[in-house]
């Protein structure tokens, strides 16, 4: 991979958050930045040099879009994958190409492929015509979560059925399940999720420190890093994100989510070829931020040294908590704000990072 010289063009699919914090960091390193993206002025397009707003399926403007552009990636992982062979084809890479995106678009299809690794998930049913909700059920004692094979987020596009005689989680499931393909996952008895976050060019890949996430409602509310897990499990972490990216080819950053059982071993959750919510704190914890870094290995630069130099705390803020970002900037927060123009229930709005003394 010949590496980009400054003043070369990156272009970013999504216009979101993540393409907005990644576009400012290329623009620190020299870079333009184009955003493709079917909404106009979009929170990325205004820190970027250039937007096209198209359909992410719009073949025309796809390929004047990649003739633009020096090397494409991508912000998140439901773009269509033929938009990527259609970049493809015009001769720009995209990176991460593909095969990442195929594989972590269908549950099913991430879980098979994460197994075949060695790397251990939850315990799965895919729903079919040989395999009904009930039956699934069956296999788990009655209980488990329901999600849609494709596109779920959030906590969007999932339906927790405790068992017994939770008549109103089995009515979710049941609508759910008849509107698009499924699967349900088993309850694993975890004792915290964390996340570890890889970054991988040609040559190499590193990983930040593991952080440990709280959610609310089916949405990241902090990430805390390092994490309170012992040094086996770190290692163990680091092993499945490592060999996750050197199998799928990976050139960027990626985060992959893991439970850990009591036992101190770790199931595989889901992973996202992307920077990742979860990394958030690292641009202020440390030298080189993922986002940073991703660039870095879209770009075919060197990685950037990733050790933590402090104990850091990551929140989000959700909806109309962003109008509390006056009262919360001082001296002992960050904020990053997303430049969001509406503040919807539950929508990522900004997050803070917080250094924790120890």
């Amino acid at each position: 991979m010949t590496p980009l010289k400054p003043g070369s063009t990156i272009g970013i699919i999504g216009g979101g958050q993540l393409g907005r914090l990644m576009s400012l960091e290329a623009a620190r390193l020299g870079f333009d930045v184009h955003i493709y993206c079917p909404e106009k002025n979009s929170p990325a397009a205004r820190v970027s040099a250039d937007e096209t707003v198209a359909a992410y399926t719009d073949e025309a403007a796809l390929r004047a879009f990649s003739r633009v552009c020096d090397a494409v990636t991508y912000e998140f992982e439901n773009i269509p994958a033929t938009s990527v062979a259609i970049i493809e084809a015009v001769g720009t890479p995209v990176r991460p190409g593909a095969k990442a995106l195929d594989v972590s678009q269908d549950r099913a299809q991430e879980k098979r492929f994460l197994q075949k690794l060695g790397i251990p998930t939850v315990a799965f049913e895919t729903l079919g015509p040989e395999m009904s909700l009930q039956q699934a059920l069956d296999t788990f004692g009655g209980a488990g979560i329901l999600k849609t094979r494709r596109e779920g987020y959030d906590g969007k596009g999932q339906a927790v059925i405790q068992g017994g005689d939770d008549i109103d989680g089995l009515e979710k499931a049941e609508v759910l399940a008849a509107e698009a393909p499924c699967i349900l996952e088993a309850f694993a008895p975890f004792e915290r999720e964390v996340s570890v976050i890889v970054a991988r060019n040609e040559t190499e890949a590193l990983t930040f420190d593991i952080s440990e996430n709280i959610h609310e409602n089916g949405i990241l509310a902090r990430a805390i890093a390092p994490a309170n897990i012992s040094d086996d499990t770190r290692r163990a972490a680091i092993e499945a994100g490592t060999k996750l990216a050197d199998a799928l080819g990976y050139i960027g950053v990626l985060g992959l989510e893991l439970f850990v059982m009591p036992d101190g071993a770790v199931l595989a959750n889901e992973f996202a070829p992307r920077v990742h919510n979860s990394g958030h704190w690292t641009p202020e914890a440390c030298m080189t931020g993922q986002f940073e870094q991703h660039i870095r290995a879209v770009a075919g630069w060197p990685l950037g040294p990733v050790e933590r130099m402090f104990d850091i705390e990551m929140a989000n803020l959700l909806g109309d908590q962003v109008s509390n970002i006056p009262a919360a900037y001082n001296g002992n927060v960050r904020i990053v704000s997303y430049g969001k123009r509406d503040a919807k229930p539950g929508r990522k709005m900004a997050h803070i990072t917080k250094r924790n003394r120890s």
